[in-house]
């Protein structure tokens, strides 16, 4: 199988994360985003134009949060992603908030604080970094307040959520996230940043 990634991307980092906890051997073909050509060809495979890609043998699959799922259901065995409906359906839920709100609202402070310089774009927009810091405290009481009785966000074992939910807090100092006053996520995320799949899918 083929990942179309770069590592500056943490939707890509949360399907590396995956297939190292699988043992699933990913042949990484890194894009180019700056790069017009790569762009290009990028679209051809994903008309989004967005990374990453999975190409499993033709079978070409965009959406992280759908690649994670797809890497499980391939794998006999695996306990990332729970068979029984309830608890599935439990990870799902935590899948699709970290995707529609924690890492929307991350985004915005990424590009704000981060990329927007680095690509001559200018300073960061005030305003929108107050709307944005606003949601992500109210999106990080959500997750502290769920993390105060346990160690991870579905069960008792790392699962597809708290992978799925943790990837865009790789850019927790640089994007200059306001969740440091949340002890009980912060905990969780030290937890995750411990494991041998976060410190192996680190940007070289």
């Amino acid at each position: 199988m083929r990942l179309f990634h770069n590592t500056l991307s943490s939707n890509g980092r949360r399907v590396l994360m995956v297939a190292e906890q699988l043992g699933l051997p990913l042949d990484i073909i890194h894009v180019d985003l700056m790069s017009e050509s790569e762009r290009a060809r990028l679209h051809e495979i994903n008309p989004n134009g967005k990374l990453p890609v999975l190409d499993d043998d033709g079978f070409l699959l965009w959406e992280s949060c759908a690649i994670m799922q797809y890497l499980c259901d391939i794998t006999p065995g695996q306990q990332l992603y729970p068979q029984q409906a309830r608890a599935r359906a439990d990870v799902n839920r935590w899948l699709f908030w970290g995707s529609q709100h924690f890492a929307e609202t991350v985004s915005v402070l990424s590009f704000e604080n981060l990329w927007k310089g680095m690509i001559g774009m200018g300073e960061p927009d005030p305003a929108l970094v107050a709307r944005a810091e606003g949601g992500l405290r109210q999106l990080g009481a959500v997750l502290d307040a769920h993390l105060a009785q346990r160690d991870w966000l579905v069960g008792d074992a790392l699962s597809l959520a708290d992978i799925g939910v943790v990837s865009p807090m790789m850019y927790l100092e640089q994007a200059r996230l306001p969740l440091g006053d949340f002890p009980n996520l912060m905990r969780w995320f030290d937890r995750l940043r411990q494991l041998d799949i976060w410190k192996n899918t680190e940007a070289g």
